[in-house]
């Protein structure tokens, strides 16, 4: 039976999990607008924080996750924070397409990242593979037009910090469980939101802030019932999340899944019509066939090399 392959189970899950994955955005998206990034932060990795002891004790482990090093999970756990924070401010102000075909820019900034840091080699072809995908997000944020949108720069940071976790986490699987990093960025989540809030709450949302700005600066408040369990509801979309991408990876042969990750594209498309009604234009879909195209080659190129 077709269902006994573990490579199209694993393919199964990868989709599954982008699609649970994408309503992080549908609601950060609905709740931007009303609420302070932090706050939203700080209830997510509240509920999350229990997922990551239960993964622990998946793992066949008791009590609570120790380890000697507390520093470099303290650097993953900021970078993390970073990404994800900036993330949200930028879904405050951009299309979901868009969003998404920035994100897509994430191969370039490890690749540049891994040469820089890790000393690793890459070749000229892949180089070039790269530059076209970066070219296509260039496509997408327009820098220096009139239609050029700050929300742009907020995914690119979001990328950038989400490399620098990519290589952390590298450093850090030799020695240290999944469910361990888990538990010590969910806490450093919350750490590093609390350091921030003075400072937003003393800037204040000012008139005229753009509106990922404002996503940052909003004051707090206490949430509806239904804004609050949707709120609560991005850490059982995280632990859902992780949950599906492990069991998708420990299924199916990482070159033969890794291409439908793209999956989260035309959901992505499909949840801003639905929701918002965003058409992407013509502008977005060629950055997005570019950087398709740039990311779907490396990963061939990768599969060849390690035959």
């Amino acid at each position: 039976m077709m269902t006994n392959n573990p490579n199209l189970k694993g393919i199964l899950f990868l989709i599954l999990a982008l699609l649970v994955g994408s309503l992080q955005a549908v609601a950060v998206k609905t709740l931007g607008g009303k609420y302070p990034v932090l706050q939203m932060v700080i209830f997510r990795n509240l509920v999350a924080l229990p997922f990551t002891l239960l993964f622990f004790r998946l793992e066949g482990r008791r009590g609570l996750p120790v380890t000697k090093k507390i520093r470099s999970h303290a650097i993953r756990g900021l970078y993390l924070f970073l990404s994800y924070t900036t993330y949200m401010m930028g879904i405050a102000a951009l299309p979901l397409a868009e969003v998404e075909t920035i994100r897509f820019s994430g191969p370039l900034m490890i690749t540049v990242l891994s040469v820089v840091f890790l000393s690793e080699k890459v070749s000229l072809v892949r180089w070039f593979a790269l530059a076209v995908g970066f070219g296509g997000v260039l496509l997408v944020v327009r820098p220096g037009t009139a239609t050029y949108n700050i929300g742009s720069l907020f995914i690119l940071i979001s990328v950038l910090f989400y490399a620098l976790t990519v290589l952390s986490t590298r450093q850090l699987q030799l020695t240290e469980s999944s469910a361990t990093m888990a538990f010590y960025s969910s806490l450093m989540y919350v750490a590093s939101a609390i350091v921030l809030i003075p400072f937003t709450m003393a800037i204040g949302e000012q008139a005229g802030t753009h509106s990922s700005l404002a996503f940052l600066l909003h004051p707090w408040q206490i949430p509806t019932l239904p804004h609050g369990l949707l709120m609560a509801s991005l850490g059982l979309v995280w632990a859902a999340w992780t949950y599906l991408m492990a069991r998708a990876y420990s299924l199916a042969k990482a070159s033969i899944a890794a291409p439908f990750e793209y999956v989260s594209l035309p959901i992505n498309i499909m949840w801003g019509y639905v929701f918002w009604s965003e058409v992407p234009n013509l502008s977005t879909l060629a950055g997005a066939a570019l950087t398709l195209a740039s990311g779907l080659f490396i990963l061939f190129r990768n599969s060849r090399e390690r035959q």
